[in-house]
């Protein structure tokens, strides 16, 4: 039995931006599970399509009930294999991604496709694709859910790291990050109190001395 998942999504960005914006979305404030990318290969074809594969290293903390069936060392991080391939003339990218780490206890693979969007050529459509798959006997199906759950909080981190980055190199000013925004109104807040009491000291002080 696997989990499938489909999903499309728009990007605010031509073809071409985004394919450049793909080979920089790292780092980015959504992505702080990224920890390494390193180029394994890359090369450009007769048809002149560029082939790459990639090898990213991701935190990955697995669940406390999961990670007895996994060794220590590899309970807190993950190797993800990235293919993809460039084509210019039909004015597609197509990735694939899978896991290499634990995935005998869990299988993710995902497909995508970078598109013009017919509807409008300023943005770009992804069509992503997804399999999860569990082989462990009694598990499996809780394995799946989880992995099913896991995969689209990262699709949703995905997309706000690429509008990020496109943001960025359009010149545009990113939409700051939830935790941006709540460190800047606890400042607020903490000089607010920290004016609020230096008035109630001044208050007091003046009152010893009527």
């Amino acid at each position: 039995m696997v989990k499938y998942f489909c999903g499309a999504d728009l990007l605010k960005g031509t073809w071409d931006q985004v394919c450049v914006a793909f080979w920089q979305r790292y780092p980015n404030p959504y992505s702080n599970h990224v920890l390494t990318e390193d180029i394994i290969f890359r090369e450009v074809t007769p048809t002149n399509c560029l082939i790459s594969r990639r090898l990213l290293t991701k935190t990955s903390r697995a669940p406390r009930w999961m990670e007895r069936y996994l060794p220590k060392h590899m309970a807190s991080s993950a190797y993800i294999i990235e293919d993809s391939i460039v084509d210019p003339q039909k004015r597609t990218m197509t990735t694939f991604t899978w896991n290499i780490s634990h995935a005998r206890l869990m299988s993710v693979e995902e497909r995508c496709k970078y598109r013009i969007n017919p509807e409008n050529c300023s943005s770009t459509e992804i069509k992503r694709e997804a399999w999860i798959s569990s082989n462990v006997f009694g598990l499996s199906r809780a394995i799946q859910e989880f992995g099913l759950a896991r995969f689209k909080t990262s699709v949703t981190k995905t997309m706000k790291g690429f509008d990020f980055v496109l943001a960025r190199m359009q010149g545009e000013t990113p939409s700051r990050t939830l935790a941006e925004t709540a460190t800047e109104r606890a400042r607020e807040t903490a000089l607010a109190a920290k004016e609020k009491a230096k008035d109630l000291a001044s208050h007091a002080q003046k009152k010893q001395y009527v």
